[in-house]
């Protein structure tokens, strides 16, 4: 293969309010158990759950809006996007104990290699990437 080809496996997914976190990470279950995530990186796999669950739980919760769910694997590293409906970019806020939420996007600063958040038409994506331990990068 051409070093300067890359190429890319993907999976996108449409997420209204009502379907909630539970649909978003069975969604993302089955797509990493196609790449052979479960057997080979089941540690990255739980990151990579949590990481989708938070960052759709902030589409449904503080943007009030449907969420898009994209998952692409490039064989160097597994991007886990999510669209919503505002323009609002999210940050990490420091814990409080007076504040029950707010912890989310400091578990995806932890969880993932990196995140980023970028505003575009109509709202704005947040991407987290995940490089694979050795043994899930062959598959």
């Amino acid at each position: 293969m051409n070093e300067s080809s890359v190429r890319t496996v993907g999976w996108a997914r449409s997420l209204p309010m009502e379907q909630g976190v539970k649909a978003a990470r069975d969604w993302a279950q089955e797509h990493l158990a196609s790449l052979g995530w479960d057997e080979t990186a089941p540690e990255t796999v739980h990151s990579v759950l949590l990481t989708v669950s938070e960052l759709v739980t902030n589409a449904h919760v503080h943007a009030g809006t449907d969420a898009q769910l994209v998952m692409a694997w490039d064989t160097r590293c597994l991007h886990i996007s999510v669209h919503d409906g505002s323009a609002s970019l999210p940050t990490p806020r420091e814990p409080s104990e007076e504040r029950i939420g707010g912890r989310g996007m400091l578990l995806v600063d932890v969880l993932a290699d990196t995140w980023e958040a970028r505003p575009c038409p109509h709202g704005k994506t947040v991407t987290a990437c995940f490089r694979a331990p050795e043994a899930a990068a062959a598959v």
